[in-house]
């Protein structure tokens, strides 16, 4: 991890596997228009929410206690260096706490010097300890954060 990475830990009531199952689920937890698969090691996902953001991110890694995203490429319609989260790694920790679940989510090269780092952090903030830790505690993910939750079936239909 770089220093200063952004990085963020929530305690979840949930097995380990309900955990890494629901983030491998991103339809159901982070907003915008997500196509292709999201699942297994070598998948590759685009992201896009309106002219905003773009991102095309590979699966480099699921086990019982981890899953790492390598984003490829990505539009920041807010910033001037469109190479900030190039090659930059989203990880997402997972480990027995004993009564409860932990996850820790990093963007390992999202680093307080880039221009984003600000509006990045608020969203990840959102989506990790907002719309997944509520996926996780009642079933639905909250993606747009406007109390709209849909459950990993409507997402999955909102796939298709």
């Amino acid at each position: 991890m770089q220093p200063h990475s952004f990085t963020t830990t929530y305690l979840v009531d949930r097995a380990p596997g309900e955990v890494i199952s629901a983030i491998c689920d991103v339809r159901a937890w982070w907003s915008g228009d997500i196509v292709g698969p999201t699942r297994a090691p070598g998948d590759v996902f685009e992201y896009r929410f309106e002219d905003i953001h773009h991102s095309r991110i590979r699966v480099e890694a699921v086990s019982d206690t981890r899953v790492v995203w390598l984003v490829l490429d990505t539009h920041l319609a807010f910033v001037e260096d469109q190479s900030e989260w190039v090659g930059t790694q989203i990880v997402f920790d997972v480990d027995d706490a004993g009564e409860a679940t932990r996850f820790t989510f990093t963007h390992d090269g999202l680093v307080p010097d880039f221009e984003c780092y600000d509006a990045c952090q608020q969203g990840w903030t959102m989506y990790a300890g907002g719309s997944l830790q509520r996926l996780l505690r009642t079933g639905r993910g909250d993606p747009a954060g406007d109390g709209n939750a849909r459950t990993a079936a409507e997402a999955a239909q909102l796939a298709n």
